[in-house]
């Protein structure tokens, strides 16, 4: 019997190389070993995305299992599934809408296979899902963005509009908002009582 010490593997680290050179590709992604944190991809730079507090995780598995239950047979909701947003650009919303049948051995979902993208801001994360997320899914064609603020649970439902950005892109609209009912027609006949999301 070998009286060795056991070593534990260091803990993934992204190259500072590669991130200072902002030259990584979705592909990578798909390379990232099994310990790597939750990260998203920004111009090539891979961040490394906040842990969730309980609450926020309340309200992202109240509402994904809202939707389950009501969203129609051609879509599906999932969790923190990640959207190939370019070559260099990837995000993962809490919640999404996606069609229900997709690529064959798909691992990253297309913009043009999302519907929804949901975003519940925490207080490390209010910039980038007030501003940032909403212009990147907007200008990748996702037809809708929903922003849940938590104290109190706010719904916030957009829809891509005709309204162009300083870039081209399209912009989302504010369609309905509310912390008691929301009712929507799309993406689907919606009629979401926040007191079923709210933890």
């Amino acid at each position: 019997m070998s009286t060795e010490p056991m070593t534990e593997a260091a803990p993934w680290r992204p190259d500072p190389v590669r991130q200072q050179r902002a030259d990584h590709r979705v592909e990578d992604l798909l390379t990232l070993p099994p310990d790597a944190p939750r990260v998203e991809l920004v111009d090539g730079i891979l961040h490394v995305t906040p842990l969730p507090t309980p609450r926020h995780q309340h309200i992202t598995g109240l509402l994904t299992m809202w939707l389950r239950r009501r969203a129609p047979t051609h879509l599906r909701a999932a969790q923190a599934v990640s959207i190939e947003l370019d070559v260099d650009a990837s995000r993962r919303p809490d919640v999404l809408l996606h069609h229900a049948v997709l690529p064959p051995g798909c691992r990253l979902l297309r913009p043009v296979d999302v519907v929804l993208a949901v975003e519940i801001v925490s207080p490390g994360t209010r910039l980038v899902d007030r501003f940032a997320k909403p212009g990147e899914y907007a200008a990748a064609g996702i037809p809708f963005y929903w922003r849940i603020e938590q104290d109190p649970v706010h719904l916030y439902a957009y829809r891509l509009g005709d309204r162009i950005g300083p870039g081209g892109e399209r912009q989302y609209e504010l369609v309905a908002d509310g912390s008691e009912v929301v009712e929507l027609a799309e993406p689907f006949d919606i009629k979401l009582p926040i007191a079923e999301i709210r933890p």
